[in-house]
């Protein structure tokens, strides 16, 4: 049964008694009403609580026990090259440890990425080869390294924080010498086929006619002992998840439990072992279809901006529904609660100015791609959308547009003194000179946003803008920028 904070109004000492006898790992969204008052400005589960960034604790005392600095790891998936949007939940649930004074870990998952997770999907995983893990590893630990770099400017603009230490490890690197006997040896004695199917993940493809495969059933092992080896060897007791790893980290956590009483049975005396390993789970970043977000579903708005451009990218949020602008402020950003009432009240007042969605869109991409990869958008947007370009000069245009799709380079003698219809063509606006002329016969081609009229219009010094750009329109908002050499 679901847990949420509303309905708990007992005293926290008896509420905690019963909960645990009832269930000791199923608290949804659990975060004590009688301990939030005094802790909400410096407690870091209250606080994602209040962001609505908790799922499920796999205990109340994990809230306890933040209040001293403590270790704690996020898995990051190597099936891509580039993190999504759908991935910063539990960025962002590392950032708020971060900037609290706590030790955080992102784990690539450099081994346990060939094998495949099954949670959360329908079908198995497609295998990826070696080198494409080993490539998408690199450009991860980069873009990781990245987010925090940029996290802590972000954070730092916006308030006091207390940085602590902040680690990039690869789960390949206790795996790669391990064999199949140090495995069941290590791991597999320990594990119990029971409570393996009852994992929902399991579960649900067990019922499905394709069935698991016998790699994606072991998945749960390897996660575990990740677990296990962060809590024995970097003292972490937390791990963060997605709600889909759930039972992911309920394997970590009873493989650390039956790891633990089988060391104190021959070492009795080994401290560092002996305190809880915790276990904390986010909501996933859903659409309004309820599917998630990710390179699966193929609607993946990526971090690295050579998948997803700046622009595109402050366009997504921008154009946050109004039903939702509210909780992705709260999940996004590091704006407090009051910052965040106020613009709702300004957006309230003015919803066609879509205030809200913008202050969003400025957050998140001066935290995603800095200060510059925000200006970079700010200034996309105004060239883009501003009726004229009388006042933009070519090397705005230029840098807004740095490495975007959009933006194509040609040949001086191939753009001056030639039919537009050509010159669409060569510059991949349209795909034939037939399909460029309806298109201007239906008034849909615009240059420097004014209509042209005429298909055998010649490109003259003029269309372009300090000499080196100009921008094409196609209907209401689809651009394109054209630069002569």
């Amino acid at each position: 049964m679901a847990i949420k904070v509303d309905d708990l109004m007992i005293v926290y000492s008896r509420e905690k008694k019963v909960i645990q006898q009832s269930n000791p790992y199923f608290l949804r969204g659990f975060v004590s009403s009688a301990t939030v008052k005094g802790l909400y400005d410096n407690n870091v589960v209250a606080e994602l609580n209040q962001r609505g960034l908790v799922n499920a604790l796999t205990s109340p005392e994990v809230q306890e026990r933040v209040n001293s600095p403590v270790t704690i790891y996020c898995g990051v998936d190597p099936t891509a090259s580039s993190l999504h949007v759908g991935n910063l939940i539990t960025l962002m649930g590392l950032l708020h440890f971060y900037i609290r004074g706590h030790n955080v870990i992102a784990l690539l998952g450099g081994a346990t990425g060939s094998i495949g997770d099954p949670s959360g999907r329908k079908t198995e995983r497609q295998i990826l080869e070696i080198d494409v893990i080993t490539s998408n590893i690199k450009q991860l630990d980069v873009q990781v390294q990245s987010f925090f770099n940029n996290g802590v400017i972000y954070a730092t603009k916006r308030g006091d924080i207390k940085k602590s230490s902040f680690k990039i490890l690869n789960n390949n690197s206790w795996y790669e010498n391990m064999s199949i006997t140090d495995f069941l040896r290590e791991i597999g004695r320990f594990a119990r086929i029971g409570s393996m199917l009852t994992r929902e993940s399991v579960k649900a493809r067990m019922e499905n006619a394709q069935g698991i495969s016998f790699t994606e059933f072991s998945y749960q092992l390897l996660q575990a002992y990740d677990y296990w080896y962060l809590y024995n060897q970097f003292d972490c007791r937390i791990q963060l998840g997605g709600s889909d790893q759930w039972g992911n980290i309920i394997a970590g956590i009873d493989l650390i439990n039956r790891k633990k009483s089988f060391c104190e049975s021959i070492s009795p005396d080994i401290e560092s072992q002996k305190e809880k390993a915790y276990g904390i789970t986010m909501p996933l970043l859903l659409t309004s279809a309820g599917e998630k977000f990710g390179k699966s579903a193929g609607n993946a708005i990526w971090l690295d901006e050579k998948k997803t451009s700046v622009y595109d990218f402050y366009q997504y949020f921008i154009k946050t529904t109004d039903d939702d602008v509210k909780k992705y402020l709260q999940m996004f950003t590091l704006l407090d609660a009051h910052q965040i009432d106020d613009i709702l009240k300004l957006h309230k007042d003015m919803p066609e100015k879509h205030y809200a969605q913008t202050q969003l869109a400025n957050e998140v991409t001066e935290l995603i791609h800095g200060e510059i990869g925000l200006k970079r958008a700010q200034l996309a947007t105004r060239i883009l959308f501003d009726s004229s370009l009388e006042d933009i000069q070519g090397y705005e245009l230029l840098e807004a547009f740095n490495g975007d799709a959009r933006l194509t380079l040609l040949p001086k003698d191939s753009v001056m003194n030639i039919c537009v219809d050509r010159v669409a063509c060569s510059a991949n606006i349209c795909k034939t000179r037939n399909e460029t002329q309806k298109l201007i016969k239906n008034g849909g081609l615009y240059l420097n946003n004014q209509r042209i009229t005429d298909p055998f219009y010649k490109l003259c010094e003029k269309d372009l803008i300090d000499g080196l750009v100009c921008v094409f329109r196609l209907g209401k908002s689809n651009y394109r920028l054209l630069k002569v050499l």
